[in-house]
């Protein structure tokens, strides 16, 4: 986690002034969340997540980013929901590790990541240009220098740089490895967030990928199963 002590710098300090009321509203629920978490974040990492919800609200409609548009229902359904694997990940991987967010969205858990880990090294992958570049908006506005997004199938990564790969609801469990593979440094592990545990898709796993352990999740104000598939290379065995 960041130091408590750490200063915003101009671009952070601009991007907490300009909340709306709205989105500023959101401050005792998001600190609510995050001690059901058992997050401990600094004041200026609080007040960074509340401008991505900003963020989000405006550009979400306008590029169809998401989905969900309204301040409260990003807070719940995208911010607690990634905010809720930090925990699990730090307990997994080192806090400098290299991280690839594939099918990213709208940075979806990669802006979560690197706000709450800022030692790690984030970087976002999407096929869909507008995507990649409200990343890019996310990480300038923010001064996320930690965060990064590439727009690229995720077929074309080939370099095995990444000690976590992670997606969200990207696809089937057995193309996200396959997609993924040649990404993977040796030892590496890869972390599919799901809903209900996806039973058939684990079993059409080829038998050179692992299930290392399923974690279940509780997210904060939301009422849907969640769960985290942890997988290896069966070679790195």
């Amino acid at each position: 986690m960041a130091e408590h002590n750490q200063l915003p710098n101009q671009a952070q300090q601009l991007a907490i002034r300009n909340h709306t009321a709205e989105i500023a509203a959101l401050k005792p629920q998001l600190l609510t969340g995050l001690k059901s978490l058992d997050l401990t974040l600094n004041d200026q990492q609080v007040e960074l997540i509340l401008g991505y919800v900003g963020l989000l609200h405006k550009w979400g409609a306008v590029y169809n980013l998401t989905a969900i548009r309204l301040p409260h229902e990003i807070l719940v359904h995208h911010v607690f929901d990634c905010l809720g694997i930090v925990k699990p990940v730090l307990a997994q991987i080192e806090p400098t590790a290299q991280v690839l967010d594939v099918g990213s969205g709208a940075g979806l858990p990669a802006v979560m990541l690197a706000l709450a880990c800022p030692a790690m090294t984030v970087v976002a992958v999407d096929a869909v240009a507008k995507k990649t570049a409200f990343i890019q908006q996310v990480a300038l506005q923010l001064a996320l220098s930690n965060l990064s997004a590439q727009h690229q199938r995720v077929e074309r990564l080939v370099s095995a740089h990444y000690d976590l790969i992670v997606s969200r609801a990207f696809s089937s469990l057995n193309d996200f490895v396959a997609g993924t593979r040649l990404a993977l440094k040796p030892g590496g592990r890869w972390l599919a967030m799901k809903g209900k545990v996806p039973e058939e898709e684990i079993r059409d796993l080829p038998k050179n990928v692992h299930i290392q352990t399923i974690q279940s999740l509780h997210i904060p104000s939301l009422d849907a199963e969640r769960c985290l598939i942890w997988m290896t290379s069966v070679s790195d065995q």
